[in-house]
Order: C-alpha cells, then sequence, then structure tokens
C-alpha cells in the first residue's frame, strides 16, 4: 500500500519536469497482451508472470507456457517466444512477446495506473523504460539514461534547451534503433537534456511511424509502411 507513494511522488515530479522542458503529457501506456513480466529471482530461476498468470519459478533451459528462460544473472533473465528474445529485469512493466498477426507491426498498450502509460523497450538494442507521450516532439532522455545505454550523445547537434531555470545545453542526435514489444524503428530523432529523468519519454519521432488507435484504456499502434 505504502510502496506505491514513492513511485506516485516521482511520477508528479516528472509531469512538472517534463513542463519545464516544454513537454505536454499527453500519456498512454504499457502492460501489454501476450505480455511476461520478471516479478522476481530465485537463485538462478525467474519468476515469471505470463499473460497474467500466476508468477511460476523457471530455471534456464525451461519453458512455461511458451516461454523459455535462455539464462539468468542477478535482476534480469533473458527469455524467448516464437522465437523472439527479450532481457527482463525485475520490477520492470510487462514486455510483449505475442505470436499473432500483427507481430512486428503493431503495438498494444494498456493504459496502467494513475492514467500514465509505461512500457519498456530497447534503444540501439540496450533496455530502456519508455513513459509514452503524444506531446514531445522527439524520444527524449536524460544524460544519465544515456550514458546507462552507452550512446554516444555528445556527438550529436549541440541545442539549447528551455528549463525553469533558463536556457541549458542539450543534444540532438538519430538513434540507430528503437523497440517496443516485437517492433523495430530505425534512424529516430531523439534529444538529451541534463536534467534528470526517471523514465525515456516516446515522443512523436517514434510515434508518427504509427497508425494510431484508442479504445478505453486500449491504445493500439499498427506500423505505416
Amino acid at each position: 500500500m505504502f510502496a506505491a507513494r514513492p513511485r506516485a511522488v516521482a511520477l508528479a515530479r516528472f509531469s512538472a519536469l517534463c513542463a519545464a522542458l516544454g513537454l505536454s503529457l499527453a500519456l498512454c501506456g504499457a502492460a501489454q497482451a501476450e505480455s511476461v513480466a520478471l516479478a522476481g529471482m530465485l537463485g538462478n530461476k525467474a519468476l515469471l508472470v505470463v499473460d497474467g498468470s500466476t508468477p511460476k519459478t523457471v530455471a534456464p533451459g525451461e519453458t512455461h507456457q511458451g516461454v523459455k528462460v535462455i539464462s539468468t544473472s542477478g535482476d534480469q533473465a533473458i527469455v524467448e517466444r516464437s522465437g523472439q528474445r527479450q532481457t527482463l529485469r525485475v520490477g520492470e512493466s510487462p514486455v510483449s512477446m505475442g505470436a499473432g498477426s500483427g507481430r512486428g507491426s503493431r503495438i498494444v498498450l494498456k493504459e496502467s495506473g494513475g492514467g500514465h502509460f509505461l512500457t519498456s523497450g530497447q534503444i540501439n538494442g540496450r533496455a530502456v523504460q519508455f513513459m509514452v507521450d503524444t506531446g514531445a516532439t522527439f524520444v527524449a532522455m536524460s544524460v544519465t539514461d544515456a550514458e546507462h545505454i552507452g550512446l554516444n550523445y555528445k556527438a550529436g547537434q549541440p541545442i539549447l534547451m528551455s528549463t525553469a531555470n533558463g536556457n541549458s545545453p542539450g543534444y540532438r542526435l538519430k538513434l540507430s534503433s528503437v523497440r517496443v514489444g516485437d517492433v523495430d524503428v530505425y534512424e529516430v530523432d531523439a534529444v538529451v537534456t541534463p536534467q534528470g529523468m526517471p523514465f525515456v519519454l516516446l515522443g512523436n519521432s517514434f510515434l508518427s511511424r504509427f497508425q494510431m488507435k484508442r479504445e478505453n484504456s486500449v491504445m493500439t499502434l499498427d506500423k505505416r509502411f
């Protein structure tokens, strides 16, 4: 009950930060259909939650409801489903590993609590936590996130970003790939800001590659070709 309070405070602070950066928070979010999440680790065994089912301990090499654990290390596990591999981390949102007709071209996002929408994904093959923002022009991340995924952001174009404390330097660059679920988008414009951010904003430089449709708490993104 009390564990949810720090997350709520972080989201409130993040909303204020985004407003200072001029980034609106028309948000959509994640926990996706045919999803897999890592609830914890028991020794070298992964505690998997598959499609919302009861958590199950699965050792490397074993398969549970079509999800095979390839390997485990620390607080993460590499799993495979329908030929697709994902790196899961304890506490992160579920990732989509569906094998339906939309595989590779459709992302299904389900609203999370508090009206916010979060999803795990990858930038240049490295795991990140996204917050989808239809009001942000670009994918936006902090210097800390950029350094964590090994992004050479200083090779990008220097820019000035307007914040509550005045202008601050940032960088604009292209990401080689952005992955959400089993869908990849290449050559995506992004900005890196020195301000701390608990999530990477998934802005319109990614979202504009999709036809978006929202029905109640579910948003569907169909890739444009």
